[in-house]
């Protein structure tokens, strides 16, 4: 009896840290305005508008809370070189090869980011740009490369591949949104949207969805057939240029006359 009695009280007391974890009082819910991209031929660029709210299940605390919203377009590896200029040249020089980096990144943000989130959840859930870029060791911050991994970031932020500077505008720390403008050079593909609820720094809930973006018509035809029969685009490529050519001789030949 005395046994069993010994290891009742040691279940009660094990038994809240054998519980599950109780639900977050707070949790994000979010919505996006397409989760679907075609590129045309006319196709200049789109917008996204990514908006949510956040359900609380007790009263809200008196700080406000931190909203982050990335989009991520599909990621590959890079190769970054550094030209010189030798005898009045500029030629490539030294380079560094970039694991996997985004092709389109953005980070929107409630807040400057080193006021809604520590450098340790931002090493952990991978949220600002440099942590999307995976580099070698000599490439990354503080690195002697890192110049090299700088450059990537700055070249594709002039193109607007790469958008830090976005504001998540929030109504009564409930009701969020933002707008993300996706550049005319979109690479095919999923993008992933990621939207991170903050307290404190740390990140306490988060939602993730998809948006496709793909080729559609004409453009999608001759994607494919160039990835899928190279020999056959090849072909019909020369055919149409020379049939180009011969109809621009014929049309000059009879304006001559």
């Amino acid at each position: 009896m005395r046994a069993r009695a010994i290891i009742a009280a040691l279940l009660l007391l094990a038994a809240p840290a054998l519980a599950p974890a109780q639900t977050p009082e707070e949790r994000v819910v979010a919505g996006l305005s397409q989760n679907r991209v075609a590129i045309t031929a006319n196709f200049d660029g789109s917008e996204i508008i990514v908006y949510g709210a956040i359900r609380r299940e007790a009263p809200a605390p008196a700080a406000p809370p931190g909203i982050i919203v990335t989009v991520e377009g599909p990621a590959g590896p890079v190769t970054v070189r550094r030209k010189e200029r030798v005898l009045g040249i500029w030629v490539n020089a030294a380079s560094v090869q970039i694991d996997s980096a985004p092709s389109f990144y953005a980070v929107a943000s409630t807040a400057p980011l080193p006021e809604i989130l520590t450098g340790e959840e931002d090493t952990r859930h991978r949220i600002t740009v440099p942590q999307m870029i995976a580099a070698p060791p000599q490439a990354r911050p503080g690195g002697p490369d890192a110049a090299f991994t700088e450059g990537l970031i700055r070249l594709r932020g002039r193109a607007g591949g790469y958008q830090a500077d976005a504001d998540v505008a929030m109504v009564e720390d409930v009701l969020f949104r933002t707008d993300v403008m996706l550049p005319a050079n979109l690479t095919e593909g999923l993008f992933r949207v990621r939207i991170f609820l903050t307290r404190d720094g740390r990140v306490i809930d988060r939602h993730e969805t998809e948006i496709e973006v793909r080729k559609e018509g004409v453009e999608r035809f001759l994607h494919h057939m160039a990835m899928e029969q190279p020999l056959i685009y090849g072909l019909l490529s020369l055919a149409l240029a020379a049939l180009a050519g011969w109809g621009a001789s014929a049309l000059f030949a009879r304006l001559r006359f």
